[in-house]
């Protein structure tokens, strides 16, 4: 069986990205020259990878497993090449990292102070909800992910970095927001607006909430921090959210934090990959960078 790295790209991309177009756009060759690869890459296999179904590409049972194989191949040769650079003294390569939505607002002012240090190092970043961070890490196609809940139905190394305090919002002038102390009792009729079944923030609120045995009057469920704060100081309702999802003085968002006994949640950032993963040196660089980031937070460094 005869198979270039090429050939394997091209079927990476054609896998993440749903067309021989895209994959081609993504592999910078012509969309005939990614047909003729996936051709004779087909070929050298001896099985269809992939068919067209209603325009869309899927792949076979063949084409997965190759895919499974081929990113194997694809992060060994990098974690080689990352190697050799460290050996001869050069940093340089591409670090892959997956973040929640929530993180955007930490991560990727950290990953500038990174490249500042590292300017020959490429960056992909991708930021997703649990669910779809979840969903790469299960396909190992990251160096690294960062999350407040690591998965239960996965063999990780989860390494706790950062606390992820969780704290009740409402809008600017809310009744309640004045008040010194407040009880579950006390905000028992308060419509919320909650992150999406999965999001971390929604199960560490749902599992406190439990605990408690309290459950909260729901109104809206959003995907989105942004949305939810807009909603909230729209008087919508009240939240629970991140403290690193708001301003330093929430009141230029329009809202209040409310003392509600039991807050802050007290949930934690956590870095997580697959146990037994081989971090290259670009990755595991980067991930002493958060730990020194996270670090200075408490010796009241600007991070």
């Amino acid at each position: 069986m005869s198979v270039t790295f090429r050939q394997l790209r091209t079927l990476l991309a054609l896998a993440e990205h749903g067309s021989v177009s895209g994959a081609a756009r993504a592999t910078h060759v012509t969309q005939p020259t990614a047909s003729m690869q996936l051709r004779e890459l087909t070929e050298s296999v001896g099985l269809p990878l992939h068919e067209v179904i209603g325009k869309k590409v899927h792949l076979t049972a063949a084409g997965e497993a190759l895919v499974q194989t081929a990113r194997g191949m694809v992060d060994a040769w990098a974690l080689f090449e990352q190697q050799v650079a460290a050996m001869k003294g050069l940093h340089r390569g591409r670090l892959k990292v997956a973040v929640v939505s929530t993180a955007k607002y930490f991560v990727p002012r950290w990953l500038g102070s990174f490249c500042q240090a590292h300017p020959e190092v490429e960056i992909a970043l991708e930021i997703l909800n649990r669910d779809g961070v979840v969903q790469r890490l299960r396909q190992n196609r990251d160096d690294l992910c960062i999350m407040s809940i690591p998965p239960r139905d996965l063999e990780v190394d989860a390494c706790e970095f950062l606390d992820n305090p969780l704290v009740v919002v409402a809008p600017l002038g809310h009744a309640l927001a004045g008040r010194p102390s407040l009880t579950l009792a006390d905000i028992q009729g308060e419509r919320f607006i909650l992150r999406e079944k999965g999001s971390g923030t929604r199960m560490a609120a749902a599992q406190h909430f439990a605990a408690q045995g309290w459950v909260p009057e729901v109104r809206l469920e959003l995907g989105s921090n942004e949305a939810i704060k807009q909603a909230v100081a729209g008087g919508l309702g009240i939240a629970v959210l991140s403290r690193h999802a708001l301003a330093a003085d929430p009141a230029q968002e329009g809202l209040a934090l409310l003392p509600v006994q039991g807050f802050p949640i007290h949930a934690h950032w956590y870095i997580v990959r697959l146990r037994g993963k081989q971090l290259s040196p670009i990755a595991r660089a980067f991930e002493h960078h958060l730990l020194a980031q996270a670090h200075s937070l408490f010796d009241g460094a600007p991070p």
